[in-house]
């Protein structure tokens, strides 16, 4: 393996360390007493650090060194994590996560003068007198110093006077080496298989000055059932106190998933163990018993959460991902092709061509899951931006995340970073109000933001919501007449109006800032989603807030569609578009001038668009009323119907695309192979919709 292959594994696990360390800093945010989230975040920029000096990143390296102190007294206990400093925390993970931009050269070096600095005053000040814990409560205890009460209160102790009570000589030996380092070390089942070496470690930690003090051989088996990719054994080895405590952890940098650690501090003499045991049970008898809580006291959370254990994952080249999606889509092909061809001369498909067409579907489907992703990968981004932008407005926000294990296309999770981002940005600076205004129209302080994403239908709902003001209409409105976008005697409704925030050049900011106010923002949310197949709609209620939706497809490798006969072609249309299939009856068709029709669907009118006018196909039906009319939805123009000549099957399809192969091609969003071999142009629906709108606009600007 090459420097360059190591380094790039690097990387991954750097990201993959920061997303670790991102939820960590949120379970803090929740409960600053959960030690398995301080370890968790302790641990990723540990190991972010270890492999920076392997690589000779020196700026990384000295910035998660600053990082690490801070974190590692808040993990010993010696420093609380309290609001100012969860605020710290979460900058430095920000400027950690450009440093590690920057090496892979999508960012330049940032500056992080200011926060190293915020680090390093931190690092050393004095610890806060921190509050202890009652051992059987575990409810908090105020530190009031030194008992200087005389009165009869059983429950002030002093460490002091116990250990006096106890009559023990420990002796000026024992002081001088009474807590050194404790460390046990036990390989996890996987640890061999993934080449960990308990051995290399032990000597390591040896040559520190360690010695092995006690092998715990408990678990092993009988010989006959000892595996010898299985480690059984616990070694406990110690270390004298003057060994740095980080120079431990590092030995364990890249073999910390493969290990249960314990590193602690312990008494070495059996009176010294003796007299810490009988101090902790003269606490627990002594202490008084807790009051008892009412029957609506919330139960405190728990200070140490359960740690989960990691899936076991595989990493691999995204080309031969990409391979093995193709592959399987011919595959599909060459199956339908199959029965089709079977079907031509005669013989019914069989009990065997139907097990090959469910195994060729459940194939399919496992290549198409290999390429999905959790939607996480994008939303874990939403957290920086909104205290970017709560920083720059002075607003608090407070954001809840739903459905983040909702999985989608990699290629789709991947172009939806933009338009997100937009749409968060929007919605703090435009939709949230100021802590003022909220306050004045009795609403909390802290606006919040609700990011979630659900299946339905055959496609992904990400929505964006806000407890804001809603949409100004009136000023809406007001803002596209003066600037042109819409005509002054245009009559609209309010879902036209909440959708004049897509037009192009459109803002409603009263100034430019870092934020918004050039009106590029929601255009390009609008073009980035329709890009993907998708589209964007606009809930919003004045006073109560605004709920942005964006519908995607789950893949653009597949979709269902249907197979369309246009004159001498074969389309295909996207059911995702498609609403209803209908034959006019008699008086449905109205002419509404030369060569524009309406459809009367149930007492609304609908404008009848050719597809054969709109690409060009000759030999094809001119009569609406005699054609299979198709009402399709469309982000354009709403709901419009599509004019074919008949309709010939509906069928899942392997998309290819035009612009790769070939050019792009107006009305044509891709193409695909039939089960007879053909190729069939699969149609663009908004393209399709919106053609006879350039006309009516040549023809009125003539």
């Amino acid at each position: 393996m090459t420097n360059e292959e190591i380094q790039n594994i690097f990387l991954m696990e750097c990201d993959e360390g920061l997303s670790v360390a991102e939820e960590g800093l949120k379970a803090c945010q929740v409960d600053p007493t959960d030690g398995e989230a301080i370890n968790s975040i302790f641990r990723a920029v540990h190991s972010i650090k270890g492999g920076a000096g392997a690589f000779g990143f020196s700026n990384l390296q000295a910035f998660t060194h600053k990082f690490e102190t801070v974190l590692q007294q808040a993990r010993d206990g010696e420093r609380p994590i309290d609001m100012g400093l969860m605020k710290t925390l979460f900058q430095a993970l920000d400027l950690l996560t450009d440093h590690v931009r920057a090496i892979k050269g999508e960012a330049d070096n940032p500056d992080d003068q200011h926060i190293s600095a915020e680090l390093e005053a931190i690092a050393c000040a004095a610890p806060p007198v921190v509050a202890s814990a009652d051992v059987e409560t575990g409810l908090p205890v105020a530190d009031t110093g030194p008992n200087t009460d005389t009165s009869d209160d059983d429950s002030a102790l002093d460490f002091d006077l116990l250990l006096a009570d106890l009559d023990l000589d420990l002796g000026e030996e024992t002081a001088e080496t009474l807590r050194p380092w404790i460390v046990k070390v036990q390989p996890k089942a996987e640890a061999m298989a993934n080449g960990s070496e308990p051995l290399r470690v032990i000597r390591e930690l040896c040559s520190l000055g360690g010695k092995v003090v006690n092998l715990d051989v408990s678990a092993l088996p009988e010989i006959d059932m000892i595996e010898t990719d299985q480690s059984y054994l616990i070694w406990t080895i110690e270390l004298a106190d003057h060994v740095d405590r980080g120079t431990i952890d590092e030995i364990f940098d890249f073999v910390v998933d493969d290990y249960i650690l314990s590193i602690s501090q312990a008494a070495v003499t059996p009176e010294s163990e003796v007299a810490l045991v009988a101090v902790q049970s003269l606490i627990v008898e002594t202490a008084p018993a807790p009051a008892p809580a009412p029957a609506d006291h919330e139960p405190q959370p728990k200070l140490f959460a359960t740690p989960i254990a990691p899936t076991p994952t595989i990493r691999v080249d995204l080309d031969k991902l990409d391979r093995l999606v193709d592959t399987v889509g011919e595959l599909v092909i060459t199956q339908a092709m199959l029965v089709q061809r079977l079907e031509s001369i005669g013989v019914n498909s069989s009990d065997e061509m139907s097990q090959l067409e469910y195994l060729t579907r459940e194939l399919q489907d496992c290549a198409m899951s290999l390429r999905a992703q959790p939607v996480s990968a994008v939303f874990s981004r939403v957290p920086r931006i909104i205290r970017e932008v709560e920083a720059q407005t002075g607003k608090s926000v407070r954001l809840d995340v739903e459905g983040e294990s909702t999985e989608l296309d990699k290629t789709v999770i991947e172009r939806i970073a933009e338009p997100l981002t937009h749409l968060i940005r929007n919605a703090v600076d435009h939709g949230l109000e100021t802590p003022e205004e909220r306050a004045a129209a009795g609403k909390p302080e802290q606006g919040v933001i609700r990011l979630s994403a659900e299946h339905r239908g055959g496609r992904i709902l990400i929505a964006v919501a806000d407890d804001g003001r809603g949409i100004n209409r009136e000023r809406v409105l007001a803002k596209a007449l003066e600037r042109g976008i819409v005509a002054r005697d245009a009559k609209l409704t309010d879902e036209e109006i909440d959708n004049l925030v897509f037009a192009p050049g459109f803002s409603t900011a009263q100034t430019v800032s870092n934020i918004s106010g050039r009106g590029v923002g929601m255009d390009v949310v609008k073009q980035n989603i329709q890009a993907l197949g998708g589209r964007v709609t606009i809930v919003s209620r004045p006073g109560v807030g605004s709920t942005f939706t964006l519908a995607l497809p789950l893949t653009l490798a597949i979709a269902d569609g249907m197979i369309i006969k246009v004159g001498t072609e074969t389309l295909v249309m996207p059911l995702t578009h498609i609403v209803e299939c209908l034959q006019p009856q008699e008086g449905d068709v109205q002419a509404v001038g030369p060569g524009h029709n309406v459809l009367n669907v149930r007492g609304r009118f609908l404008p009848i668009q050719s597809v054969a006018a709109a690409l060009d196909i000759a030999e094809a039906q001119s009569d609406p009323s005699k054609a299979v009319l198709i009402v399709v939805e469309t982000e354009a123009r709403g709901q419009v119907v599509l004019m074919v000549d008949t309709i010939c099957d509906q069928r899942q399809v392997v998309i290819k695309s035009l612009e790769t192969n070939y050019r792009a091609v107006d009305g044509v969003a891709g193409a695909t192979i039939l089960g007879d071999g053909r190729i069939a142009l699969i149609a663009d629906i908004e393209a399709l919709a919106t053609c006879d709108m350039l006309a009516d606009d040549l023809q009125a600007a003539a």
